[in-house]
């Protein structure tokens, strides 16, 4: 079966494709009802975000999802978009973009698989079950093959994983090595089981941040679920859209996609918030994997010293540890994470550039990038919070 012909479309729109064809090659494994394994992979939610008008028209975001087909079988998916800027991907190519155009060239658009404004690893090559080396060749083949069609200056796939990292590098991709921070889960059975793996000053440290933060004169609770009400949108997107303006000038979500979010997601989200005096002043928006807990959007209407650090990253610890996640992503950036427990971890993502020159050029740079970023990863590990035979343990 997997010798046959596969045909490759692209699809300007999630309303033109099966949600269930798309989620049975997203996330396979919640055809029974499970969890997925990555929420943001979703049919429900890439729709979110395209109904809302996050993505499309007037974002830079413009959907080309990539389709593959066997017959009048979906295989294979792909997240993909024309952007017209470099905002909202988190692997940052600033400086190709004006090198490329101080040369002559036109950068954009560039074609980009990822999950917009989204810098949580996964699966970007979505694939149905047993076609799984069929499908990813196809994919990423036919991806290459439209932009070089196109004449379109690049494209790239961004937080992959290492399985399709190494797939692209064979057919002929370039890799790219990043690093974000991460939390992990080594059957800790409650927060002070995870404080007994530091060493005595950080335990101390975070144990001081933990009861300044709490003391802030109000509560902290989370909310998933049903237990998600349209008034916690309400409050967090005053939030939201504070931290997105000092950001990233403008927010990138819409207030129409938390309204979606309350009707398909709240399965998907725990919110934590902050109340004090009646009125909610802080809150931290997680995604829920089947593994992992996801840390997306912070934001607060009133400053507590220690309150940041509570919500975002102690709070998703109780959390991941109460559900029995397997880690904690952060998202991008953010050295202060390292000293909450959140150790430096690679992230992969993959590029294709058109001009033979340029491409050289760039994968020069990030041969030499890969040994600067591999010995961020080593430094910043030797100086985590951890014990020292945790920290060999971990490496």
């Amino acid at each position: 079966m997997q010798e046959q012909e596969v045909e490759i479309r692209v699809v300007t729109s999630l309303r033109d494709i099966d949600a269930a064809g798309w989620d049975a090659c997203a996330c396979p494994e919640a055809a029974e009802g499970a969890r997925p394994d990555d929420p943001f992979t979703t049919y429900r939610f890439l729709s979110a975000l395209e109904e809302s008008g996050s993505v499309g028209a007037g974002t830079g975001w413009q959907p080309q999802y990539l389709t593959a087909y066997i017959g009048d079988l979906l295989i294979g998916v792909a997240p993909m978009y024309a952007k017209s800027h470099s905002q909202g991907e988190y692997i940052f190519d600033h400086n190709w973009a004006h090198a490329y155009e101080r040369a002559g060239g036109r950068y954009y658009p560039k074609l980009q698989v990822a999950v917009p404004h989204t810098p949580a690893t996964g699966r970007r090559l979505l694939v149905r079950p047993g076609f799984e080396e069929t499908g990813t060749s196809a994919l990423l083949q036919g991806a290459v093959q439209l932009a070089s069609n196109n004449k379109i200056s690049s494209l790239h796939l961004t937080f992959c994983t290492r399985e399709e990292a190494d797939r692209g590098e064979a057919l002929g991709l370039m890799r790219r090595k990043t690093q974000q921070f991460h939390w992990e889960n080594n059957d800790y059975s409650s927060f002070d089981g995870f404080l007994a793996s530091l060493s005595s000053r950080k335990r101390k440290n975070i144990r001081k941040e933990r009861v300044q933060a709490q003391g802030f004169g109000g509560t902290i609770q989370t909310f998933s679920g049903d237990a998600l009400l349209p008034e916690h949108w309400e409050a967090f997107w005053v939030f939201y859209q504070d931290t997105g303006a000092r950001k990233w000038g403008t927010p990138y979500l819409t207030r129409r996609f938390f309204d979606i979010a309350q009707d398909t997601l709240r399965d998907d989200m725990a919110l934590v918030m902050a109340e004090r005096d009646g009125r909610w002043v802080a809150g931290a928006l997680n995604f829920v994997g089947a593994q992992a807990l996801y840390g997306r959007y912070w934001g607060c209407i009133e400053h507590h010293p220690c309150l940041h650090f509570e919500l975002c990253y102690y709070q998703a610890i109780d959390i991941a540890i109460a559900r029995g996640l397997s880690r904690v992503e952060a998202g991008a950036q953010g050295e202060h994470k390292l000293a909450r427990g959140y150790l430096p971890r690679p992230t992969w993502s993959l590029h294709w550039v058109g001009d033979p020159g340029f491409a050289d050029a760039i994968a020069r740079y990030l041969e030499a990038e890969k040994d600067a970023v591999d010995e961020e990863i080593s430094v910043l590990t030797e100086y985590g919070p951890f014990r020292r035979a945790d920290v060999e343990e971990q490496q």
